[in-house]
């Protein structure tokens, strides 16, 4: 099956080559899920990722996170990801003017250098996404960023009137593979699609096979029907990486992603 006949419009409207490269990628491995690695030690990492590697598309790393980090260890789990036919997605949810941001995809992470994609906020403005793209270049490669429009957690500030600014602004930038919306509120997720469109992608964290509320505000909705609604790509961290078995649950939300895929 090739990602066109699958994708339909979003794949024929596609102008970031990110965009293309995800869809590439879900088909081939007939999943739409995004694992949030939240795990600490590499050596935590790279056991979980070999676990459930077959059934995800995408790795989400939050790098400043990890206790043992060194530059030699995170070459070696990014060349496993890409082993398993992983994009790297850096959660690092820039927020800073588009020099600055420029700036922190390089330092001591070089976060530009391995990364397929990463987060940002909108609120300094859309030059952000020209800084960041500007550090790919530099470096000979493609990325795609990821706006937040909407966040699932309970009281959090992104109201409909700056989620609208955004998706507004998002839209008229080459740069921007998609938005992050909310997984946990299909309705939410179906008028933000409206509002989208079929030119850019939809991930959603927000999503668990077990409904409801979660630790720390957290909330979580149906991944198929967050898919049904219009996401284009599920992340799931604790209902993965937390299960007695990864790999099996892994699996799970892949095939329920990927027939809700097909059944959009």
């Amino acid at each position: 099956m090739q990602p066109g006949e699958v994708w339909g419009n979003r794949w024929s409207n596609a102008v970031l080559p990110m965009a293309r490269r995800y869809m590439e990628v879900a088909t081939q491995k007939q999943s739409l899920v995004c694992l949030a690695a939240d795990r600490n030690t590499m050596s935590s990492l790279l056991e979980l990722i070999n676990e459930v590697g077959p059934y995800i598309a995408a790795l989400k790393t939050h790098v400043d996170l990890v206790d043992d980090w060194s530059p030699e260890g995170w070459k070696a789990l990014c060349d496993v990801a890409k082993q398993h036919n992983l994009l790297i997605f850096e959660d690092r949810k820039f927020a800073d003017i588009g020099k600055i941001s420029k700036s922190q995809m390089s330092g001591i992470y070089d976060i530009r250098s391995w990364s397929d994609i990463v987060t940002a906020h909108l609120i300094s403005g859309p030059d952000i996404v020209d800084g960041l793209q500007s550090a790919w270049k530099d470096v000979n490669r493609e990325g795609g960023v990821l706006l937040l429009a909407q966040m699932s957690s309970r009281g959090n500030l992104l109201t409909e009137e700056y989620s609208e600014k955004v998706v507004e602004k998002g839209i008229q930038s080459h740069g921007v593979l998609g938005f992050i919306g909310n997984g946990s509120r299909p309705d939410e997720l179906k008028d933000l699609r409206q509002r989208v469109g079929e030119q850019k992608m939809i991930w959603t964290p927000g999503v668990n096979i077990a409904v409801g509320d979660g630790e720390m505000g957290q909330r979580y909705g149906s991944p198929y029907d967050a898919v049904i609604a219009g996401s284009d790509c599920i992340i799931v961290g604790s209902g993965i990486h937390r299960n007695e078995n990864p790999s099996e649950i892994a699996k799970q939300y892949a095939q329920l992603s990927w027939q809700a895929l097909l059944d959009r």
